[in-house]
């Protein structure tokens, strides 16, 4: 990494797991009780516990690594004098955090350029966090995990967050896929490629998503031995158009992509 400090890819997810381990009790303190829900422009709600922990996360970076670009879905980008980029999604599943479920998690990335070289997926109620880092093995709660060597969409757990997400020729084409897997559930959030990581699912659709979404996610399903690009099998970057494909193996990927595209 090229930074006005060295900070390696072992020290920046030490600090990233000390940023969950902050987060989680103040996730807590909110979790199952009355809370001020705002609406976003863009509709999606947000409540006064997404503030709070972005706020703190992102003071913490500033604190530590000030040279460092900040992206955070509550606050915006905040440019950095190198290449590294913070990405935060406080609460990734907002939705499920205010209806009470407990597969809401924090996700936290590190960047370099374009490219995810950690991830963090923390879930504060279910005690699981993963940990993904360039040319590592992704670990669940300290011990290595793995993807399942699922090669066929027909034999796959698949899943989505809600078919809400998809429009027009999405939805077609999503349908097209889904309906040829072994197991079609929606939900989730961002637990869904937790379990993809862990071998409990093998494959994740989706659509408009947003760079905080996914950029955490990327570093633990690979390491865990997977792929996850763009609709096109592209990589994907803070440009990406928001549609993903994640699965635990090359082939039933290939296969995925092939079905959306046909």
């Amino acid at each position: 990494m090229k930074t006005d400090r060295i900070i390696t890819v072992q020290d920046a997810a030490a600090f990233a797991e000390s940023l969950a381990d902050a987060a989680a009790p103040i996730a807590l303190r909110y979790f199952r009780t009355p809370l001020t829900i705002t609406t976003k422009v863009d509709m999606s709600p947000v409540t006064e516990a997404d503030q709070e922990i972005e706020t703190f996360i992102r003071q913490r970076i500033r604190d530590h690594f000030p040279e460092h670009g900040l992206l955070g879905e509550e606050h915006g980008r905040e440019a950095g004098s190198t290449d590294l980029t913070w990405v935060i999604d406080p609460i990734d599943g907002t939705k499920s955090f205010i209806t009470g479920m407990p597969t809401f998690g924090t996700l936290i990335a590190l960047l370099e350029g374009e490219t995810p070289v950690l991830g963090v997926i923390d879930h504060p109620v279910l005690r699981e966090r993963w940990v993904g880092k360039a040319s590592s093995a992704s670990l669940y709660n300290g011990q290595p995990c793995r993807t399942r060597a699922c090669t066929r969409l027909a034999d796959a757990v698949l899943y989505a967050t809600t078919p809400d997400i998809f429009e027009g020729q999405a939805r077609v084409a999503f349908e097209r896929v889904s309906s040829s897997a072994r197991l079609r559930r929606f939900g989730g959030d961002c637990y869904a490629y937790a379990l993809l990581a862990s071998g409990f699912v093998d494959a994740v659709i989706e659509a408009q998503l947003k760079p905080y979404d996914y950029m955490a996610l990327v570093p633990v399903i690979e390491g865990a031995g997977g792929v996850v690009t763009d609709w096109a099998g592209k990589r994907l970057t803070l440009e990406s158009d928001g549609r993903v494909i994640a699965a635990g193996t090359a082939s039933l990927h290939r296969e995925i992509l092939d079905r959306l595209n046909s």
